[in-house]
């Protein structure tokens, strides 16, 4: 089987050479390039064609955002962003990145000294990196436009949306927040894996995206009543669920290896509103949330899942759909619509 083949930008040349030692010690793997700035990624992306890029955020000359940009749109390549960027900024110019269409997002170390544990993961990243079908991705596809979806019956009685999104997940999260009505009345509760130490800021980030409300979840609040809806995210690390009409955050034993767990929520979302539930399960590795999802079926709710085509990794997703829970299996561009109409608003409310 042919190596995989890795193209390498960092501008610092002591991680860089790390990251190279590291990734072509492993025979599966072949560097077949390197870059110290955002425009060197491009050209040689366009000339090598990697199988996998890994980029860092902060580059000379044009940033990893604008190279995840051109890249994505002009020459799809499955992108790992490799930083260590913990300031509100550089956070914010990583989300952007993953909703521009890069794959994931792994933590440099904090030290260059020689960490085998540091040094497995990111081979075994990038190798699930490579492995992912990218589309072309350009920024113009997060422009919010809405497109007509499928007739979903209203459901009125709905007392909140659960969603649950891994893999490729920022960037379906802006599409579906984007087209949502800015007076949508139902709560949507959200569990998305993102690596710990990228998440302090994803709410503050989502927030400035939707026209709807965004905020971490605070232990013991009430669920938001029918009209005033708002999105609340599980905090990183800890689960979130559901009980006696308030929302609480856990530190139980992961679930699929994830703290968030999806399925933790939709189980306790199954268990509180019945079939007053509405879950959705976006594009995602592994399982974690399908057997949420039937739970929310098997109590009466709405659920939905994201289709293959649409989806960055169809794991999560694809896993529901096999095992029966999902009412109903749309494109990205249709769910938002979807939502809209299971709070009771006009699919062509503006």
């Amino acid at each position: 089987m042919p190596a995989i083949r890795v193209l390498v930008v960092e501008d610092s040349l002591t991680v860089r050479k790390r990251l190279v030692e590291v990734l072509t010690a492993d025979p599966e793997l072949e560097v077949v390039g390197e870059a110290e700035d955002g425009k060197a990624a491009i050209e040689l992306c366009q000339r090598l064609r990697p199988d996998v890029v890994t980029l860092d955020m902060m580059l000379p000359v044009m940033t990893g955002l604008a190279a995840t940009e051109f890249i994505m749109a002009y020459c799809p390549t499955p992108i790992l962003i490799v930083s260590a960027s913990t300031n509100r900024g550089e956070l914010f110019r990583t989300y952007e990145a993953l909703a521009a269409g890069a794959v994931d997002v792994f933590e440099k170390p904090s030290a260059i000294e020689l960490d085998d544990g540091w040094d497995r993961t990111l081979v075994s990243t990038v190798k699930l990196v490579s492995r992912i079908k990218v589309i072309t991705h350009p920024r113009g596809r997060l422009s919010g436009l809405r497109r007509a979806a499928a007739p979903a019956k209203a459901a009125s009685s709905c007392r909140a949306v659960a969603i649950g999104a891994s893999t490729g997940g920022p960037a379906a999260l802006v599409e579906i927040l984007k087209g949502m009505p800015s007076d949508y009345p139902l709560p949507i509760l959200l569990v998305i894996h993102i690596a710990s130490a990228f998440a302090a800021g994803f709410a503050e980030w989502l927030d400035g995206q939707s026209p709807l409300r965004v905020r971490y979840a605070q232990d013991g609040e009430p669920l938001p009543r029918r009209g005033e809806g708002r999105v609340i995210m599980a905090v990183p690390d800890r689960h979130m669920v559901i009980r006696n009409g308030r929302l609480w955050l856990t530190d139980d034993a992961e679930r699929h290896s994830c703290r968030p767990s999806v399925d933790v929520l939709f189980e306790s979302v199954a268990r509180e509103l019945g079939a007053g539930a509405a879950a959705g399960l976006l594009t995602g590795m592994g399982k974690d949330g399908a057997a949420g999802l039937l739970a929310i079926r098997q109590a009466g709710g709405t659920t939905l899942a994201q289709d293959e085509a649409t989806s960055v990794v169809f794991g999560m997703p694809g896993e529901a759909i096999r095992l029966g829970a999902a009412t109903r299996v749309l494109p990205l561009d249709q769910i938002a619509a979807a939502l809209t109409a299971m709070g009771g608003v006009p699919e062509d409310k503006p």
